[in-house]
């Protein structure tokens, strides 16, 4: 578990560091009564942090007049002008942010000419970066203008505090993936996971955005093929891809029985070695181990994970057979759903008593997460099968980290058999099917998935020229950055 350093503090304007979102909601009240449909509590969510177009757009539809966005303007520049009032704490936040070094950009859904007449107040200067509604194809509620500041600031959203005022904004700094501090002006704000709420800005310090963001645990998995032994230097490259992705936990497969103990000790780590095929190697102390330790070469294992003094964790690694194969005898053999489904008993058995054994172990509240080579698709990929293989894991509670940060298979196929396998091992002459069926669960306790992507180095060559390839298996790894909350 690491707890990342704040990267950078988006603010948003109106009514977060100027009290214009009063001045904005004065100025659609005007040109509404000019209309002959005065505004109420009701209309906010259609105005507070919303750009001037979206508003204008559904005044004219609500009071059948084509065109206020310019009457809009003119109303609201006109207050700006002469109205521009720092809200409290604002200008201190801002300074001891500038003092402590960490980036502050503007993140507004007023247009260029708004936002330049009230950064010449607050001073140009406190910010490395400004993003208006005229530079985004999209402003909020949709993530784009966050998302657009991270880039510019070259930061991670999930290491950035978004401030913001209205439930417009705040939804637009969730979705980017930041961490959010709301100080409602005008609408309420409820509280929520990821989201603090506060009434004034004077509540707020450097140190407190930064405890807002989350302690995050980066998890492994992945399949060593016979240890990582039919690649050169094979222990070297496992090391190098464990540190370059910053893992934290990491489940293995197929450690040939010595695996997990000399990456734990390489790395100065703890681990757990379970017979010649499961491992488990974590930065974090192993305060128990979890399953049956006389498992055989298919099953599971897990240990118990302490992460500093607040959380603990299971972390299970399993390992199914890989025989009968079925993206094989569906691409092969022609089998059809109800036979490919009948020939996953083997797999759904072991993944059954798995899921016994993690049940047996964890406490009511205890994170848990499931990594393993399941050697059998997803029902999540593959919908013209219900594999029940991934379905049992499903209904038991488990959640696919990589299909809730990339919900699209076509977009996102994840494959990870195999990259050192484009055609068939034992006719060349047939592609070999590419599918995910590597996978890190989890049950959704105190964890959130921040992303989930396939690991790969380089460019490996295809069997049997595998010897000099930087990646050393014939599986992509799986790697999953959790953010950690109190369970609820």
């Amino acid at each position: 578990m690491t707890r990342p350093p704040l990267q950078a503090v988006l603010f948003d304007m109106d009514g977060t560091l100027v009290d214009t979102e009063r001045l904005w909601w004065e100025a659609v009240q005007d040109v509404a009564t000019g209309l002959g449909r005065p505004l109420t509590e009701a209309d906010q969510p259609e105005v507070l942090g919303r750009p001037v177009e979206h508003t204008a757009d559904w005044l004219g539809r609500l009071t059948g007049t084509p065109g206020p966005a310019d009457r809009l303007h003119r109303e609201f520049t006109d207050r700006v002008r002469t109205g521009i009032v720092p809200r409290p704490g604002a200008l201190a936040l801002l300074d001891a942010l500038a003092r402590d070094g960490v980036p502050i950009a503007l993140v507004t859904a007023s247009p260029r000419s708004v936002a330049d007449s009230v950064l010449a107040v607050l001073g140009a200067d406190r910010f490395r970066v400004s993003v208006t509604a005229d530079d985004t194809a999209s402003t909020k509620p949709a993530p784009d203008p966050y998302l657009a500041a991270c880039r510019a600031l070259g930061v991670e959203p999930a290491r950035c505090v978004a401030v913001e005022d209205t439930p417009t904004g705040v939804s637009s700094a969730e979705a980017a993936g930041c961490a959010v501090l709301a100080v409602p002006s005008l609408a309420p704000i409820e509280a929520a996971p990821g989201r603090t709420v506060v009434t004034s800005l004077e509540e707020v310090t450097a140190e407190r955005l930064r405890g807002l963001v989350r302690p995050r645990l980066r998890v492994l998995s992945w399949n060593l093929w016979y240890g990582g032994t039919m690649v050169d230097d094979h222990r070297a490259k496992q090391l190098k891809v464990i540190l370059d992705t910053e893992a934290d936990v990491v489940g293995l497969q197929e450690t040939a029985g010595t695996a997990a103990r000399e990456l734990a000790e390489a790395l100065g780590w703890h681990h757990h070695q379970v017979g010649e095929n499961l491992g488990i190697i974590s930065r974090h102390p192993i305060t128990a181990p979890l399953g049956d330790p006389a498992v055989g070469f298919y099953g599971a294992a897990g240990a118990r994970i302490r992460l500093g003094g607040t959380h603990e964790l299971d972390v299970w690694t399993a390992h199914l057979h890989y025989t009968p194969y079925g993206p094989y005898e569906a691409a092969f053999d022609g089998l059809g759903p109800d036979e490919l489904i009948a020939h996953e008993n083997v797999r759904l058995a072991q993944l059954r008593q798995a899921l016994r054994q993690i049940a047996e172990a964890a406490g009511a509240t205890t994170p848990v997460v499931l990594t393993g080579d399941f050697n059998c698709p997803s029902h999540l990929d593959r919908t013209d099968v219900d594999w029940p293989v991934t379905r049992a894991a499903e209904e038991a509670g488990l959640r696919d980290s990589y299909r809730e940060a990339r919900p699209d298979p076509v977009r996102d196929p994840g494959h990870t058999w195999s990259p050192v396998h484009p055609r068939h091992e034992d006719d060349p002459s047939l592609p070999e099917p590419q599918d995910r069926i590597d996978y890190v669960l989890h049950n959704g306790r105190g964890l959130r998935v921040l992303d989930s992507r396939t690991v790969v180095t380089g460019v490996p060559r295809p069997w049997p020229d595998v010897a000099g390839n930087d990646w050393p298996s014939d599986h992509a790894a799986v790697l999953t950055t959790f953010e950690l909350n109190p369970p609820d």
